[in-house]
């Protein structure tokens, strides 16, 4: 990396060396724990150190805050399980299957990168044929979309891949509910008809499905290197490593089939982004053939890449950031603007976006009654 001030390596440390700890400080502890908390992994961490067998190396105090998240994650997976299998009803009802994704789908999936993890809402998949049928039952049984006005809805209903997120009157719970995992307008063209065909159902559970776990990595580098913000980029990446480290010590054709997944799906740049940012921040086991295969669609753009992911995947803490780390997220904040959408439809969208901020910073107290 191009900036090497000890703080930022912590988490990155204790992922590809768990011993390393033995040798941290109390202030090591203190801003591991901080970092962990700023990017919603200090469960996450807790999880691995204990399977790791360092649990018992943790300073007390330290391990408090660790074991206080823990506590939290139980009751929190249980949450998630049971949100997930009543809107599996709702939506069996009208024949439709569940597709989970992302955190909730480690969550119901039962996988190791789920212990710990948190997340604000439960994101689903649903055929784009049918999401208007999808979203009336969901509002019959109590699950409406925030106030918003009606640039916003077309916005999401027309550009996006998803309808405007929905709030659970009674439970407070948010969903997410997709057609695509990338907006239609947007530079590429994964087909979603592909990725609920291979979904798979999941054990214990009558409707539930989750991707295929090509996708589920598809997916998962997909959202994270064309978003543009990365306040939980480290969670993402720590996520990532979970799963290659865990499907490939179970499919031995995980590789080749990963690589080949990408390209029918359209998803090869953001394959790339994804091994070679594990690679560089995580160490994690790529093998050199497969890192070989997927750079060649990038050409000369590594470098300056770097010098932005470098700083904008770590924890959004002071202690990580150098003079150009809030640079490097506004350019990949405006970078994800550019990959969504078109220049006619982006500027006109930017403009509009920073005269209604302008407004409301204005608006009187008066004015918001």
């Amino acid at each position: 990396m191009s900036f090497n001030h000890k703080n930022h390596q912590l988490i990155s440390a204790v992922i590809q060396n768990p011993a390393s700890t033995a040798g941290f400080s109390k202030a090591d502890w203190d801003i591991l724990i901080r970092q962990a908390r700023r990017a919603n992994i200090l469960g996450m961490l807790f999880y691995f150190l204990r399977e790791k067998k360092i649990k018992q190396a943790v300073p007390a105090f330290a391990f408090r805050h660790f074991q206080a998240q823990a506590n939290l994650d139980e009751n929190y997976r249980d949450a998630v399980k049971l949100e997930c299998q009543r809107v599996s009803d709702i939506l069996a009802s009208i024949n439709t299957p569940l597709v989970v994704l992302k955190g909730a789908a480690y969550v119901v999936a039962d996988l190791p990168v789920s212990h710990g993890r948190l997340f604000s809402d439960i994101d689903i998949l649903v055929p784009k044929s049918g999401i208007a049928e999808v979203e009336q039952i969901l509002k019959l049984h109590g699950w409406l979309a925030g106030q918003i006005d009606a640039y916003d809805d077309k916005y999401y209903r027309q550009w996006m891949h998803e309808i405007p997120p929905l709030h659970q009157i009674k439970r407070g719970t948010s969903m997410d509910v997709h057609h695509a995992i990338l907006p239609e307008t947007a530079v590429l063209k994964p087909d979603s008809a592909l990725l609920l065909q291979a979904a798979v159902p999941v054990s214990g559970y009558e409707n539930i499905h989750v991707l295929a776990p090509v996708d589920m990595v598809l997916h998962s580098m997909t959202h994270l290197f064309h978003e543009g913000e990365f306040d939980h980029g480290i969670r993402d990446l720590i996520d990532l490593d979970g799963l290659l480290k865990y499907y490939a010590e179970r499919d031995t054709d995980f590789w080749p089939c990963l690589l080949a997944r990408a390209k029918t799906l359209d998803l090869s740049v953001p394959l790339f982004y994804g091994l070679r940012y594990l690679k560089r921040l995580l160490n994690s086991p790529v093998p050199g053939h497969v890192m070989a295969e997927s750079e060649e669609i990038i050409g000369g753009r590594k470098k300056i890449m770097d010098i932005l992911f470098d700083r904008a995947l770590l924890p959004d803490h002071k202690s990580c950031d150098d003079w150009f780390t809030p640079v490097a997220r506004w350019c990949l904040y405006v970078r994800s603007h550019h990959l969504r959408m078109p220049a006619y439809l982006l500027i006109p969208h930017l403009l509009r976006k920073a005269y209604m901020k302008r407004v409301a910073k204005n608006r009187s107290p008066d004015d918001k009654i």
